[in-house]
């Protein structure tokens, strides 16, 4: 796993975040749509998950459930996803929380 440090690193190097299934999702579903703050979620996503992690996450944004969901499925590739999309979700709140 990728930590803080090395993705604020990854981050100041990489270039934009191009519109991926993150940020995509995020627009579409945020009541107020924060361009920039959903921009650099997909950023951190492009550093610590693969596309298909990208694609299934951005599932949660439509379907919170589905989250539920896969948190608690018993099979082997959803627990190793889980441990990456934590990874990603505590990444990405110390990077692009504005406080």
């Amino acid at each position: 796993m990728k930590t803080v440090a090395g993705v604020i690193l990854a981050l100041s190097v990489a270039g934009p975040a191009l519109g991926g299934p993150i940020d995509q999702a995020c627009i579409r579903t945020s009541k107020v749509a924060n361009p920039v703050l959903c921009a650099c979620i997909q950023r951190v996503a492009n550093i610590t998950l693969t596309g298909s992690d990208q694609r299934l996450a951005a599932k949660f944004f439509a379907d919170p459930g589905k989250a539920q969901e896969v948190r608690q499925s018993g099979r082997s590739t959803h627990q190793a996803f889980w441990g990456r999309y934590v990874n990603f979700g505590e990444t990405a709140e110390a990077v692009c929380s504005n406080g």
